[in-house]
């Protein structure tokens, strides 16, 4: 006889394998949904990064320059990021709530939608961006520096659409919790993206400052193009139909899209607005402190794709929940999602505070024209960045899970008034009232994105606990009526 048939099963002698915990299966579910997507921010924020790279290969000026130009480009265009992003807890709702062939057609005129809507957004602000030369010499930089900036502008400008459509995209594959296409995609961009960029820049071409922006144009249409490809032709995808008639408008659609993106989007341009305002302000302390600012934000933005991948996972897994009316499966989400996000950031503001050289040189060569007199600057900072990356963290997946909720208006309040209300005057006040000039710059990021992370976990605990409370009476009903 076998061992397998003479061993009693544990039903049989009266003992039972106990049930998993919900609390470990919602972690496993959402570091099985986070993992890629935070490799997919990683993959798409080392565009940026290894533009910097490259830029700080070209001296400390170019970098400068593209520090101003990535700023204003990055305000603007996480705008259309919010407005668009409002897609991925619309997918989810309706991926909780249908079934068939009706959550194929809800799913397709979402996406539908938030493709118009970044097609939109691109037309209305890239002529802003064409002016970009003429707009820094309003804010008194450093002409040279306004130049070039104006020059990689004009190129960097026709990023916008394809970098919103594959946001759109990756957003509906996130909510379907399939983000292995985008995944894939953006790995191979990454490496593409430098090497156009170093060929443009150092090649034949010999293009310099302008090359690196024409190495990353190209690389996202291909990216675009690469993941319209894989989802058409993927079984499980195609059934979706996601770009069936593409052109239709439709209003109906699109105006639910933009009403709970606008919030978004507006949030999204507060935060961005108060580091470009803090890039245009450093400019005004010259070439050096830009420079090592420029190097302190690339650093800090790397640490933040973590904590912005289980953000997006926690509006799909808190969406979810909420379109399947599963109240206390919506509170675990959030929760588990909160706890991943502040333990990173803790390790990575430790990691900046140990070893903030081995950090800044990766983003700027020593070797290079200046930048003996950045690193100095550059390790000062990264004090003030580490101090600020657990809010910085915990704002952004408190934000995310309740954008599961589709609550977004409030949180665009609290945005507002933390990062321009409090982070925008205090940093000025202690820039120039108190002498502190860069550092106090750094100061005031640390007191708004404290105010805005505090105010977004009392929120998000306040709707859960209202929701969970909504359930627990409906149950009860349920059991009074049966």
């Amino acid at each position: 006889m076998s061992l397998v048939t003479s061993t009693p099963s544990l039903a049989a002698t009266g003992f039972e394998r106990p049930p998993a915990s919900p609390w470990w299966d919602e972690l496993r579910a959402t570091l099985k949904l986070s993992a890629p997507l935070v490799l997919i921010n990683l993959a798409q924020h080392g565009l940026v990064a290894s533009n910097a790279v490259l830029l700080g290969r070209l001296g400390a000026e170019p970098i400068a320059a593209g520090a101003l130009a990535t700023s204003l480009y990055l305000l603007l265009f996480i705008g259309g990021i919010g407005l668009t992003s409002s897609v991925a807890p619309l997918v989810a709702e309706s991926v909780g709530r249908s079934a068939g062939a009706e959550k194929a057609g809800e799913v397709r005129r979402t996406v539908r939608a938030g493709l118009w809507v970044g097609f939109l957004v691109t037309l209305a602000l890239m002529p802003v961006l064409w002016f970009t030369e003429e707009l820094l010499g309003l804010l008194h930089q450093e002409p040279a520096v306004a130049r070039d900036a104006g020059s990689y502008m004009r190129v960097l400008q026709w990023w916008m659409f394809p970098a919103l459509a594959f946001m759109v995209l990756k957003g509906a594959l996130a909510a379907l919790q399939r983000p292995g296409p985008p995944l894939g995609v953006s790995l191979v961009a990454l490496p593409l993206n430098l090497a156009f960029g170093a060929f443009f820049a150092f090649g034949p071409p010999d293009l310099g400052i302008v090359g690196v922006a024409l190495g990353t144009v190209l690389t996202e249409f291909l990216a675009l193009g690469a993941l319209v490809l894989v989802i058409r032709f993927d079984r499980g995808l195609h059934r979706h139909r996601m770009f069936a008639n593409l052109w239709r408008l439709d209003i109906e659609r699109l105006t639910r899209v933009v009403r709970v993106g606008l919030p978004m989007g507006v949030a999204g341009i507060a935060e961005a607005g108060l580091f470009e305002a803090a890039t245009v302000a450093m400019g005004t302390f010259g070439t050096v402190p830009l420079a090592a600012h420029a190097v302190t934000l690339q650093i800090a933005a790397t640490c933040f794709m973590v904590p912005n991948g289980i953000g997006q996972a926690a509006t799909v897994r808190v969406g979810r929940a909420y379109g399947a009316a599963d109240r206390a499966a919506l509170r675990r989400a959030g929760a588990v999602a909160l706890w991943l996000g502040f333990g990173f950031m803790v390790a990575c503001a430790l990691v900046q505070l140990l070893a903030p050289r081995i950090l800044i040189g990766l983003f700027l060569d020593a070797e290079a024209p200046g930048a003996a007199s950045v690193f100095p600057v550059a390790a000062g900072f990264l004090i003030f960045s580490a101090l600020f990356a657990i809010s910085d963290g915990v704002q952004s997946v408190a934000l995310g899970a309740l954008r599961g909720l589709q609550d977004t208006k409030v949180p665009m309040l609290i945005a507002v008034f933390g990062y321009w209300g409090i982070g925008v005057p205090l940093g000025a006040a202690l820039a120039w009232g108190a002498g502190m000039g860069g550092r106090g710059i750094w100061a005031g990021f640390c007191a708004g994105l404290l105010v805005v992370s505090v105010s977004l976990v009392v929120r998000w605990r306040r709707l859960s606990a209202a929701q969970a409370r909504g359930s627990g009476a409906q149950s009860g009903a349920k059991r009074n009526h049966a």
